[in-house]
Order: structure tokens, then C-alpha cells, then sequence
């Protein structure tokens, strides 16, 4: 996660109390630069638990340096990934882990994810219009034409912009206007996809995944086109990646009803070596931890 202060970032609050206006807006840009440049103290961190306690009082650090510096591209990122890595990673999945015991909270705690991912959706859209001005608009006229200006460089805003926008309408199916913009956030994932389809060890590749399987009018058989980004995202990644037999498993094993397939692609994420990616630790023990918690489920999916 995006989330590592240096040690010298005390210093620079410090100095923002002593200098002129000039000196302080140096300094909160040299912070915000230090916020955003994606560290491994979190991703590579082996307690899930303790992250979650500090990345609520990291998430807010980075909006009040903003606050200094609104445009600074780095943080907006930033702050994008890390609310909709929280969102998904300490929230939603509690509420996916409570319904059967306490359905009215789950339903609470995923009330609380969805605003989490529209608060993420919200940075992101801004770090996009800081290269590309007035974007949320011109995509909402026209979104192959806006989307046609992005480059390469663009990939990671691209990304965070579309996860977490798609995911807030996942839990918005109650609500035509939310999920009329399901389009729109289809529309970046896909030009991210397009732009840089290997991007982080196949993550985009990993997100359509699900995607094809849940998807509005999509061309050819879903299961295919799933499959096609499964086995591509498990060559990128090089095995190593949990989330991908994750996606699979709940995506494809379970529309073909296929247990057999399910259990073993659960246990091929649980026996990833947590070692053999450090950077990749905490996602892994948070998807080995889905996995664990799909096994328990095996008589409700596969009725």
C-alpha cells in the first residue's frame, strides 16, 4: 500500500510553523512526495491487523497534507488505492464474514465500504483531471473520445479510478443512477487495459477476472474470456499471487458448479509462500483469508 512516511517527515512539519508561505508549501509538497511514494512497510507488513489500525491514521495524514497541496498528483493516487484497498480489505470483507450471524450489520458495514470507495473514486477523478482537466465530464459526453487522451503513464490513476468507482456500485444495486454509471467505470478499466495490459504483475488482468463474468452485454462466452485472464494473470504474476485463484474460484468455479475446481484453486492460494513475495504479503494473507473463509461455505455455494 501507498503509505510509507520517512523518517524526516517530522522535520517537515516542523518547518511548517517556522517558515513563510513559500517555505511551507515546499516543505507539504516534499511530505506529500514522501506519503505517496509507495513504500513496503504496509504491503510487506505480516499482521493484517495492524495495519488496519494504523492505515485510518496514515489515510488521514495524506488528507491534511492535501489540504495544503490539492494538487498534488502523487497524494490524490494515493489516497485513491488506499481507501479502496481498505474499503475492500478491512471492510467489505468483515461484512461478508458476518451476514450469516448479524445481516443488518454486514449490511451496515458495507454501507460504510461503499462510501469508503466513492471517497477513493473522488481522489482518483481528481489526480486524472490534474493531466487531463475537465475528464469526469468529457467522459460522461463522450468516454471513448476522453479516455482516447490518456497514455501509459495514466495506467495507475486509470486503475484506482475505475476499481474503486466499479465497486461502489456493486453495492449500490439498489440504485438506477448508480448503476447507470457502471458504463463509465467499465469504460477506464478498459482503456487502462488496453494502455498497459501486464500493468503490476497482471492486477488489471485479475480484475477481469470477475468482471467478464458479471458483465452487462460483453462479447463471446464469459467463462472463456474469464479464463483467458486468469491463466494470463497467473503467468504474470508467476503463480504467486492470491487474489487471482480467489477471483477464479468464486467467479467461474462457482457458475460452472464446479466444487472440485473451487477447493483446489482455494488451496493453490493458500499454499502461496508468503515469503516468496514480501511485497505481496499482506494481499496474500488477506486473500488466503478469504479463501479459508470460502472453504467453510462450500455446502451454500454448491447446494
Amino acid at each position: 500500500m501507498r503509505t510509507e512516511p520517512t523518517s524526516w517527515i517530522l522535520v517537515s512539519l516542523v518547518l511548517l510553523f517556522a517558515s513563510g508561505c513559500s517555505i511551507k508549501k515546499m516543505a507539504m509538497n516534499q511530505v506529500g512526495d514522501a506519503l505517496s511514494g509507495g513504500g513496503t512497510v504496509f504491503s510487506s507488513d505480516e499482521d493484517p491487523e495492524l495495519v488496519k489500525d494504523a492505515l485510518p491514521f496514515s489515510l488521514k495524514l495524506m488528507e491534511s497534507i492535501l489540504a495544503e497541496t490539492p494538487e498534488h498528483e502523487g497524494l490524490l493516487i494515493a489516497l485513491a488505492s488506499g481507501f479502496t484497498q481498505y474499503g475492500y480489505g478491512f471492510v467489505q470483507l468483515d461484512a461478508d464474514e458476518i451476514e450469516d450471524d448479524d445481516y443488518d450489520r454486514a449490511l451496515e458495514i458495507r454501507d460504510r465500504a461503499r462510501k469508503l470507495y466513492l471517497r477513493a473514486k473522488g481522489y482518483g477523478m481528481r489526480g486524472l483531471e490534474i493531466r487531463h482537466p475537465g475528464f469526469e465530464g468529457s467522459l460522461r459526453e463522450d468516454a471513448v473520445a476522453a479516455l482516447l487522451r490518456f497514455q501509459k503513464s495514466d495506467v495507475e490513476g486509470l486503475y484506482w479510478t475505475g476499481l474503486s468507482w466499479a465497486a461502489a456500485i456493486v453495492l449500490s444495486l439498489d440504485d438506477p443512477e448508480a448503476l447507470g454509471e457502471l458504463a463509465l467505470a467499465e469504460a477506464i478499466m478498459e482503456r487502462a487495459l488496453e494502455l498497459d495490459p501486464d500493468w503490476e504483475s497482471g492486477t488489471l488482468q485479475g480484475f477481469f477476472i470477475t468482471y467478464e463474468m458479471s458483465r452487462i452485454g460483453g462479447e463471446g462466452d464469459p467463462i472463456q474470456n474469464a479464463t483467458r485472464h486468469y491463466l494470463r494473470a497467473k503467468e504474470l504474476s508467476g503463480g504467486l499471487m492470491a487474489s487471482v485463484y480467489v477471483a477464479y474460484a468464486e467467479s467461474v468455479a462457482v457458475e460452472k458448479g464446479d466444487k472440485d475446481l473451487f477447493v483446489s484453486l482455494l488451496n493453490e492460494a493458500l499454499a502461496i509462500d508468503l515469503d516468496a513475495r514480501p511485497d505481496w504479503r499482506l494481499s496474500n494473507l488477506i486473500y488466503q483469508r478469504r479463501a479459508k473463509w470460502l472453504l467453510t461455505r462450500l455446502d451454500w455455494l454448491f447446494f
